[in-house]
């Protein structure tokens, strides 16, 4: 009796140790973030914030990794690693859901759909956008943490001058690898070259493709301004973007993990946010001294622009569309 005592005793205490163990391994978390931006530009400054403000807050219990510069792989790789289970986080936007199986997000970056930022962070904000992060996280099992970064509006540097809409034609502009953006520039009149953000420098110079399109942060800091000379100001996308790490590792975490994690991500963005805003100018001063010419459109050319655009709202690409899709997108952005 007292050998089968001492067993289910020392049983106990193995059991023990080893939920504590367990519970010591969950109380200290490490996230990898991964993404194609470079060091400096305001995108790594704000991971560099939160990475200070959940180790602050955390008591060093919840550390972040920095991995700029595309070091875990494309988009679309780091979401693949999430995806699996992996730790990892990174940026991403509607334009990939819809490639990932939630069509109706691909709106949110189709070519010319806000007139401002207010619009822009007014529909991240509805419940039509809260409905469809809960299909993120259902189909693709991706789970949204931050949907306030504001990355920049979206711009058009290219090698050749553009300041009507016939000259984009047959244009070779290197576009991220979704067909969102891919039939965003087909509408236009361009010929869309999907490719890594890293390939692009190489590509320009070569004569491979002939313009980029990126907020003018990207744009710099990549140093395309060295083999591309014609930026054009067209804004052709509002992006607020979307801090997503996967479903799995989401609900591996605590409740209190949870909220650190969205919380200090919303404080990050805010000050990511102002950085952006602040840099738009000096950035443009930068281009200019660098022998950038820089075209603003003109009221015809802005015309011209959202007209060809209109039609990649009826695109047959988009059939799986909720019918009236933008009417009711137009409506939660107001």
């Amino acid at each position: 009796m007292r050998k089968i005592t001492k067993t289910l005793f020392a049983t106990a205490c193995a059991a023990a140790m080893t939920f504590s163990a367990v519970a010591f391994a969950a109380d200290e978390v490490v996230l990898r973030v991964g993404y194609g931006n470079n060091p400096g530009e305001p995108f790594d400054l704000g991971c560099q914030k939160w990475k200070q403000l959940i180790e602050e807050r955390s008591g060093g219990k919840f550390k972040i990794e920095l991995y700029p510069s595309s070091q875990l792989g494309s988009k679309d790789e780091v979401m693949d690693q999430m995806v699996a289970g992996e730790p990892v986080a990174t940026l991403t936007d509607g334009a990939f859901y819809y490639d990932r199986g939630v069509k109706d997000m691909g709106i949110v970056f189709g070519p010319f759909l806000f007139d401002n930022w207010d619009q822009a962070f007014k529909l991240n904000s509805s419940k039509w956008y809260q409905d469809q992060s809960k299909l993120v996280e259902e189909k693709a099992h991706l789970k949204i943490i931050g949907a306030d970064w504001r990355y920049g509006a979206r711009h058009t540097l290219t090698t050749k001058p553009v300041t009507k809409l016939a000259d984009f034609k047959g244009l070779k502009i290197r576009v991220p690898t979704n067909n969102i953006q891919v039939k965003g520039f087909e509408v236009l009149g361009a010929t869309p070259t999907p490719m890594s953000l890293g390939d692009v420098y190489t590509a320009l110079q070569q004569g491979t493709i002939d313009g980029v399109e990126n907020p003018l942060a990207v744009l710099y800091n990549g140093k395309f301004q060295e083999v591309a000379k014609y930026l054009l100001l067209d804004g052709h996308v509002y992006n607020v973007t979307n801090i997503v790490v996967g479903t799995d590792f989401w609900n591996s975490l605590s409740k209190e993990q949870q909220d650190l994690l969205v919380s200090t991500c919303h404080d990050a963005a805010m000050y990511q946010n102002k950085i952006v805003e602040d840099t738009e100018a000096d950035l443009l001063k930068k281009f200019k001294d660098e022998g950038v010419t820089i075209t603003e459109p003109s009221e015809a050319f802005k015309k011209e622009l959202r007209d060809a655009a209109a039609k990649f709202y009826t695109l047959p690409d988009f059939k799986d569309w909720t019918p009236g899709l933008l009417d009711i997108v137009k409506k939660n952005m107001q």
